[in-house]
């Protein structure tokens, strides 16, 4: 498996869109993730779990917590994208959490459902979409894993 880039939406400590070019930064073989305490290397690990599983690790996503920034504005979804080669293929992966956002119409919030896209890159065609069900996602990309 190859990650390529990561965007980050509202995810974890990151108010605003964050995004890691893993080619970049592996263009010489290996990288490190450094920084202090509470800089987010761990939120960006959970991120990659996040989009490949739909879930991360541990007790980082127990009943009642979330994963959306406390620092986002009210309008700004949550969400993680991942582009990766895996299994010999060029896939792009997309989850949202349920997360709350303003109503259309009145005052006050409404839950979003979760929702997951799943893409996959033709060089002749440009990006296919392969799925939106969490389970068909799920179950492709384990059996690619």
């Amino acid at each position: 498996m190859r990650l390529h880039r990561l965007t980050l939406t509202a995810f974890g400590p990151f108010g605003a869109t964050q995004e890691v070019d893993f080619d970049a930064l592996s263009s010489a073989g290996l990288f490190l993730l450094h920084g202090p305490t509470g800089a987010g290397k761990t939120s960006v690990l959970d991120a990659v779990c996040y989009a490949l599983y739909g879930a991360v690790p541990g007790a980082r996503q127990s009943p009642g917590g979330s994963l959306r920034s406390d620092h986002a504005p009210a309008g700004t979804p949550t969400e993680v994208q991942l582009e990766l080669t895996v299994g010999g293929r060029r896939l792009e992966v997309t989850r949202s959490p349920a997360q709350p956002r303003p109503k259309k119409k009145g005052d006050g919030f409404t839950t979003e459902k979760a929702q997951s896209r799943l893409r996959a890159h033709d060089p002749e065609r440009g990006w296919q979409s392969l799925s939106k069900s969490h389970q068909e996602i799920g179950e492709e990309l384990t059996g690619l894993l």
